[in-house]
């Protein structure tokens, strides 16, 4: 079942990872647009803010907090990962589950002049190839939900990450059961079922578990957020973006799972909409 899932995730981003990086760039996650979610920006400068707003949060955008070795879990074609080394001037390194993404992200690191000091791997999170307290910060930006195993994942982030070092992790949550909504309704759990079929992913969790989890593995100074509201826009821009001649065309020749992708937008912009699907982000040290 796992296998068939890494098989399922590498296959998904090696077919649309060229077709993203032609209609929308390298960044291949979220945009930022304003707490109140309000602001009119341009898309790829959302995504970026999104990073800067992140480092903001978790109090890494001062020279008393540079990290000096990036380790970017689910690294994409290494748009945060080369952001990072460029920002901080310092190492980092990538790892996905897809060979093409690897190619493409190594290819970036040579064109940008970094091919010195950041490195793309062929490797799985839940058992990565890295000594123990290997990087003084864990970067994962909206790659948990992928995970088929959330304990092992954050076990392995801890594992790796050095004593005082950062973790940052931004992931696809469904909403809180621990409240007066109580656990999710059988139409909930149906949404969230066509959401993983269409995006790979074995399951997600809340933020609350996350939480837990994270305390679980040890790590301190746990902070934690929900920026629903603030990237909920993206996935309407997504789809505009998805309707252009250009895009059409470049969804055609990218196969089948791009293009059920594509048709399903609607499944993650109808999910922030109800308040299912949140966006949340958690911070700790080692």
């Amino acid at each position: 079942m796992t296998n068939t899932l890494y098989q399922q995730i590498q296959e998904f981003y090696d077919a649309s990872s060229g077709l993203w990086e032609q209609i929308w760039g390298e960044h291949m996650h979220h945009g930022y647009y304003g707490q109140a979610g309000n602001q009119k920006i341009n898309r790829r400068q959302a995504q970026i803010n999104i990073i800067e707003e992140l480092l903001t949060w978790a109090n890494l955008n001062s020279l008393e907090n540079v990290p000096k070795n990036i380790l970017d879990v689910g690294c994409g074609i290494g748009g945060s990962t080369l952001y990072l080394a460029q920002k901080y001037q310092t190492y980092a390194t990538g790892i996905t589950l897809s060979p093409v993404q690897v190619s493409r992200a190594t290819e970036r690191a040579i064109e940008a002049g970094l091919a010195q000091k950041v490195q793309f791997h062929l490797a799985n999170a839940l058992e990565m190839p890295f000594e123990d307290n290997s990087f003084d910060l864990v970067w994962s930006l909206e790659s948990g939900e992928h995970m088929p195993d959330k304990v092992k994942f954050l076990q392995e982030c801890y594992r790796v990450l050095q004593p005082g070092g950062t973790l940052i992790m931004v992931t696809w949550c469904h909403r809180s059961t621990d409240n007066s909504l109580g656990e999710l309704t059988p139409d909930e759990q149906q949404h969230l079922n066509k959401i993983y079929q269409v995006y790979r992913l074995p399951y997600v969790i809340s933020l609350p578990e996350y939480e837990a989890i994270t305390r679980q593995c040890g790590f301190k100074k746990l902070r934690s957020d929900d920026w629903s509201t603030a990237v909920a826009p993206f996935w309407d821009v997504v789809i505009s973006s998805a309707l252009t001649p250009k895009a059409m065309i470049g969804l055609l020749r990218s196969g089948w799972s791009t293009i059920q992708g594509a048709l399903s937008l609607n499944l993650m912009s109808q999910g922030y909409q109800k308040g299912l699907i949140r966006y949340g982000l958690i911070t700790a040290t080692k």
